[in-house]
C-alpha cells in the first residue's frame, strides 16, 4: 500500500424510518437509522498472507471521519446509537476489513458524530456483491442500555468486488419503538456523568 489514503470507488447511503412496531408507537419520534458505506479498494487483495496491516489501520481514520460526518448529517437528529461494520471481497481476507474498523476508525467516527462513551458494536464478514450484513447498534454512551440494542440491514448491489472493502458507519436517533424489556435507561449513564 502506498500513500496514506484509501481509494474510494463509491459511497452508498441508506436511511430507514420506522413509525410503527407491532401496530403501535410510543410517545417518541420515529426511529431513524442511517448507514453510510465507503466502498474502497483493498490494498492487500490478492497478496496472500500479509503480517503488518498498519497502513490500512492508519488510512481508516480519514474514512471514519468522512462517513461518520455524513451519517450524522443524514440522520438530521442527535445521534443516540451507533455501530460499525465491514465486508471484504473474495480476493481479501476478513482481517483486512477488521483492520479498517479498529479504534483508529472508531475514534474518528465517534468524533465526527459528536462523541460517545461506549464501545462501538461491530460486525465483519467476507462476501460477494449484494451480500447482506446486519450492522449492530447500541446506545452511544453505555453498552448496557437494552432499549437501544438494534441492527440495520445493509446491502450494496455491486459491492464488494473481489478486490474491495466496504466500511460501514451506522447511527440511529433513538432506541427501538416500544422498548420494554427493562434494564438500564438512557438517563442512568447521563446521571453518572453529572456526578
Amino acid at each position: 500500500m502506498t500513500g496514506d489514503a484509501l481509494t474510494i470507488r463509491k459511497v452508498f447511503s441508506q436511511i430507514e424510518e420506522v413509525r410503527l412496531a407491532a401496530g403501535a408507537h410510543d410517545d417518541g419520534p420515529p426511529l431513524r437509522k442511517v448507514a453510510v458505506c465507503a466502498v474502497v479498494t483493498n490494498p492487500y487483495a490478492g497478496q496472500g498472507y500479509v503480517q503488518n496491516l498498519n497502513a490500512l489501520v492508519e488510512a481508516s481514520q480519514e474514512i471514519g471521519t468522512m462517513i461518520g460526518a455524513e451519517a450524522a448529517r443524514l440522520l438530521d437528529a442527535p445521534v443516540a446509537s451507533y455501530g460499525k461494520g465491514g465486508l471484504v471481497g473474495a480476493a481479501g481476507e476478513q482481517e483486512h476489513v477488521n483492520a479498517a474498523l479498529t479504534s483508529v476508525f472508531g475514534n474518528a467516527f465517534r468524533d465526527a458524530i459528536g462523541g460517545g462513551e461506549a464501545w462501538i458494536t461491530s460486525v465483519t464478514k467476507p462476501g460477494a456483491p449484494g451480500v447482506i450484513i446486519d450492522v449492530p447498534l447500541a446506545y452511544k454512551d453505555e453498552i448496557w442500555v437494552r432499549s437501544h440494542y438494534d441492527a440495520l440491514e445493509v446491502r450494496i448491489p455491486d459491492a464488494p468486488l473481489p478486490d474491495e472493502l466496504v466500511i460501514i458507519a451506522a447511527v440511529a436517533n433513538r432506541g427501538r419503538l416500544n422498548a420494554r424489556v427493562g434494564g438500564m435507561s438512557v438517563d442512568e449513564p447521563k446521571a453518572k456523568g453529572e456526578q
